[in-house]
């Protein structure tokens, strides 16, 4: 027999569903497909871990060095601006 629910007005309610019945289904991420940060990426522990890995394998820029570039090219592209908005 389904519960049964009164409201404020004491008029009872009846669900016939369980509320697991209203949870989205997960979707199923396969790992083959490149990483798009333009779409979600929800996946399991295993492809999270996988995904980390991956990461690290690349190459590594060491903080100071990409502060370094960050600053030539941010002083290169502000000589550009100024000499646009003459």
């Amino acid at each position: 027999m389904p519960k049964q629910y009164k409201t404020k007005s004491n008029i009872p309610m009846v669900v016939s569903e369980s509320a697991v019945a209203y949870r989205p289904k997960a979707n199923k991420v396969n790992s083959a497909i490149n990483w798009n940060p333009n779409v979600p990426f929800c996946g399991t522990q295993e492809e999270w871990w996988e995904h980390f890995h991956r990461i690290e394998e690349e190459e590594f820029t060491p903080l100071e060095e990409a502060n370094r570039e960050f600053e030539a090219w941010k002083k290169e592209y502000l000589a550009i601006l100024s000499l646009t908005h003459i």
